[in-house]
């Protein structure tokens, strides 16, 4: 028997799997008390707003894919909201930006992650709002052991909360001090807000009236007021370290609501895999099998160099078209067909050689030549440099542990939630946004606005070029996939632009190792940081490949002479994947990363 970490759990009731243990255990008191997976999967999403404040919050962002029992295949809720009115390219010049900040009032898109929730309790939930909100409340009213994590990355901005974000230093600084780890950490204005918002959807009679009631409290009342009436006149320092005013009003809040979509999905050795649309950079990962299946890859040893190189390779390739391509497609044409057909993968496959590449390498699809050759010529000009205050992307594996950049106390990410219940219905989710280190808290809600806006460019004629009403193209990516003997799965992982990354190192794993959900998260993981990053301030590495140091020293040393430039992770410190699975016979399995010491499966 291989040694894991942890078990694979195993049962028949139900399963829930999260980025920390609170959020899991609150998903399985969902469950016991009777409710289904949506239940479960709305309330661990809200536990996941206090427990892990740097990496999520009720303000931010949210795709989930929904499998109902008895569906053929998994829906997505897109919980992105888009960039408000004001959101013109001529503004944001005008501010004197070539980027977007990564964080601050102009790095703010509407807040999607509530609504979708509300839309999935009301679609396929069975309990109130009150029912998954109150552990929740309890957590913020009551308190509960803030991480290490979350008292570094206070720490680390408690500065900046004193001299700039009087609000934010109110809420995350109790006694003038960042709250040391371990200690028991309450927000109580974030309770209040909910407190209200169940008052006033209990107004209404019924559940459904009580979730709509909900949904216009926070979209055109007392959440959107507060929002509004702070960006009115809040002017506060950003990522760059100039004061600006923001843009959202509550007439944008007012005029959105989180909406349903197919998910997209392509065959892969007779798995079946679903992803969110390009608006996400989810179909990265299934132009990647599409790849790998025209190289033939499978016989290769997962821990040889030749896997993690052709792996790394097929990557570049498939993040170079993400970042020429992939918008929203209700703005912007999408060759969605094209990216995703085996002729393309056959025709792109025979750029894969034997040594690294160093170049960045978009398909030239007809009639959009042009967007490929802008991303060249971004890449060409753009390198790694600093995020600038408390902004840019919450993963902590992009930091190499160094002499010259050892590991500091921004180290994180964002969350993700799995659920299966006895039934069959299926979550998996990623939310993110809002982080207490994105944008000052807004006054009566004990939260701050999302920077996802920071994804966009400022620039003409782009699928992610800035433009009211336009979604940016997120790095937030939900898995589901179908094993050619019926069991349904549903995965994830935080990590920005290293989410599908990692969800296809573990597929992979699955699907010609055949190992169980634990063993092929707990094998060494890498990633490629050859892409144009996601998040501010948009550089790229070329040939740069982190790596676990727990693969053989013949493969890191084989790879080095395959031209890859390396850089050894912390031991155990890549990646945040979490797995759970329901066979046509109703056996459930869970899993969890043991990577940070903080995601946890449960399962009976």
């Amino acid at each position: 028997m291989s040694f894991t970490t942890r078990p694979e759990l195993q049962g028949t009731f139900g399963v829930c799997a999260s980025t920390h243990w609170i959020a899991t255990a609150v998903g399985m008191r969902m469950l016991e008390a009777g409710g289904n997976a949506f239940d479960a999967g709305v309330a661990m999403g809200f536990a996941l707003n206090v427990v892990e404040p740097h990496l999520n919050g009720p303000l931010g962002d949210m795709p989930a894919l929904v499998w109902p029992a008895g569906a053929e295949a998994p829906q997505v809720i897109c919980g992105q909201g888009t960039a408000p009115a004001g959101a013109t390219l001529d503004h944001y010049r005008a501010e004197g930006l070539e980027l977007i900040p990564g964080s601050g009032l102009l790095a703010t898109v509407i807040p999607g992650a509530f609504d979708a929730w509300m839309v999935m309790l009301r679609d396929h939930g069975t309990m109130t709002l009150r029912e998954v909100l109150e552990p929740a409340i309890f957590y913020a009213e009551e308190g509960h052991p803030v991480l290490a994590s979350v008292s570094a990355m206070i720490a680390q901005n408690a500065d900046l909360f004193r001299d700039h974000w009087p609000t934010s230093a109110a809420t995350w600084l109790p006694g003038g001090e960042a709250p040391a780890p371990g200690a028991m950490f309450r927000n109580p204005e974030l309770a209040a807000f909910w407190r209200r918002l169940l008052d006033e959807a209990e107004t209404a009679e019924g559940r459904e009236a009580q979730i709509e009631a909900a949904r216009r409290a926070f979209y055109e009342g007392f959440v959107a007021e507060a929002i509004d009436d702070y960006l009115r006149d809040a002017c506060v320092i950003d990522g760059t370290g100039v004061a600006r005013k923001g843009v959202l009003t509550g007439q944008d809040m007012a005029g959105w609501r989180a909406t349903t979509e197919q998910a997209v999905s392509v065959d892969y050795h007779g798995w079946q895999v679903w992803k969110a649309g390009p608006w996400s950079q989810g179909p990265s990962l299934l132009q990647s099998l599409r790849l790998l299946d025209a190289l033939g890859y499978g016989k290769e040893d997962p821990y040889s160099d030749a896997a993690v190189h052709r792996i790394t390779e097929v990557l570049k390739l498939s993040m170079a078209d993400r970042e020429a391509y992939y918008g929203d497609p209700d703005h912007s044409t999408v060759p969605l067909q094209t990216l995703l057909s085996a002729d393309y993968a056959r025709a792109r496959a025979g750029l894969v050689g034997s040594m690294a590449s160093l170049e960045q390498r978009p398909g030239m699809i007809d009639g959009l030549e042009a967007q490929a050759e802008a991303f060249m010529a971004r890449a060409a000009r753009m390198r790694a440099t600093d995020a600038g205050i408390g902004g840019g992307e919450p993963t902590f594996s992009h930091l190499a542990p160094t002499p010259e950049a050892p590991k500091g106390p921004d180290e994180g990410d964002t969350v993700h939630i799995d659920v299966i219940d006895r039934w069959g219905n299926m979550v998996s989710a990623t939310p993110s946004g809002g982080w207490l280190q994105s944008n000052p808290v807004v006054p009566g809600l004990g939260v701050p606005l999302n920077s996802r806006a920071q994804m966009f460019w400022l620039e003409e004629g782009l699928p992610t070029s800035l433009a009211p009403g336009r979604r940016p193209r997120t790095t937030l990516t939900p898995s589901m996939a179908l094993r050619p003997d019926g069991t349904r799965l549903a995965f994830g992982t935080p990590g920005g632009d290293q989410q599908d990354q990692w969800q296809l190192i573990f597929l992979l794993r699955l699907v010609h190792q055949q190992m169980n959900l634990q063993e092929a998260i707990d094998g060494p993981l890498f990633h490629s940081q050859h892409l144009q990053a996601s998040f501010y301030p948009r550089g790229c590495k070329p040939g740069v490949l982190m790596i676990e140091p727990n693969f053989p020293q013949a493969t890191l040393d084989a790879l080095r002479a395959r031209g890859h430039l390396l850089t050894e992770a912390a031991p155990w410190s890549i990646g945040r994947l979490t797995a759970t699975s329901r066979s046509p016979e109703g056996l459930l399995k869970a899993a969890a990363t043991p990577r940070l010491m903080q995601a946890y499966a449960a399962g009976r």
